[in-house]
């Protein structure tokens, strides 16, 4: 079985589905509300898990009811939470308040992620006490965590495949993306200028800040995905670069359809895919993800998609850098 972790977010998401927005000083009643632990890093690590993978959420959750509804899910779910925080600490954890459209499943998100807090980093040796991973996932969320895991991930032998989730540019991405063999990106993704000068679009200026191969999501749009090529005058350029259909769907539900490609796309690169053939295993899953409704229920439709592996190989995408 592979091992992959997921550093970042946890939250707890409270989501109601419904036909109608609320206007200013109005209330709609909702046709149907769902309680789950919520976040790029959890949800897609819920997702590996399902998939067979042992999933290891690396985040802070502390004490609290809060807590302890996002814990209790996310035990259902099998995955393994290592808690920066601790059982026992008083931890604000975010609440996002969902909104589901019932005519488009498109979702509207308020949260204030992770925003609010300031989360220390896990001590050396309770990350060397975690299974070895294969891959891991950084979503961005809780930089002093994605900083530790690094200096971890640096020291191991093979080194496992670093995957980025950037939904949307935060500032840590410039110290992430240089170690990410694998970013992955939405399409409202941009690269400043002043950090990626010339950059024809977000793909090219992940990889002009060192991202070892880049893929990008557009929602019901193919995916793309690039590989650099440094030119003879030493400029990183975009090279071997292709696309891999997204199959038309009735979309029901839209929430944490971006986490669950991300989850897919490293439970892949950890059983030896290629990065196009990791893509296309992720959008087989996205695509099942947005047919259902509510943020669990879809996982029941996952195990008609997995094939068997066996052990786990080296992934597709080599690192792009020497880190001894």
């Amino acid at each position: 079985m592979v091992v992959c972790w997921f550093v970042g977010l946890t939250t707890l998401d409270v989501v109601h589905r419904a036909s109608a927005r609320p206007g200013p000083d109005e209330k709609v009643t909702a046709v149907r509300q769902d309680v789950a632990a919520g976040g790029p890093a959890a949800n897609a690590a819920v997702t590996a898990a399902a998939l067979e993978a042992h999933a290891v959420l690396v985040s802070a959750l502390g004490a609290g009811p809060v807590a302890q509804a996002a814990r209790a899910d996310l035990d259902e779910r099998e995955v393994q939470v290592h808690d920066v925080a601790g059982p026992d600490e008083e931890f604000p954890l975010a609440v996002s308040a969902v909104l589901v459209d019932d005519a488009t499943g498109q979702r509207s998100v308020v949260s204030p992620d992770a925003a609010l807090v300031a989360v220390r980093a896990p001590r050396p040796d309770a990350i060397a006490g975690l299974p070895r991973p294969d891959v891991v996932l950084l979503d961005g969320h809780h930089p002093e965590i994605a900083r530790a895991v690094l200096a971890h991930v640096a020291e191991l032998r093979p080194r496992p495949l670093v995957v980025l989730d950037g939904g949307r540019w935060r500032p840590v991405f410039a110290e992430l993306l240089p170690a990410a063999d694998v970013a992955a990106l939405s399409a409202a993704f941009t690269v400043p200028a002043e950090l990626a000068p010339g950059a024809t679009d977000a793909a090219h200026g992940a990889l002009l800040l060192g991202a070892g191969s880049v893929v990008v999501t557009h929602g019901a749009a193919p995916v793309e995905w690039a590989r650099p090529r440094r030119a003879d005058d030493g400029v990183v350029e975009v090279g071997e670069r292709g696309t891999v259909p997204v199959p038309e769907v009735d979309v029901q539900d839209t929430l944490g359809a971006g986490d669950a490609f991300h989850g897919a796309l490293a439970v892949a690169l950890a059983r030896g895919e290629s990065l196009p053939d990791a893509c296309a295993t992720a959008v087989r899953v996205a695509s099942t993800r947005v047919r259902k409704v509510g943020p669990r229920s879809w996982l029941a439709h996952l195990p008609e998609l997995t094939e068997p592996h066996g052990g786990a190989a080296r992934p597709g995408p080599e690192p792009a850098r020497d880190d001894g």
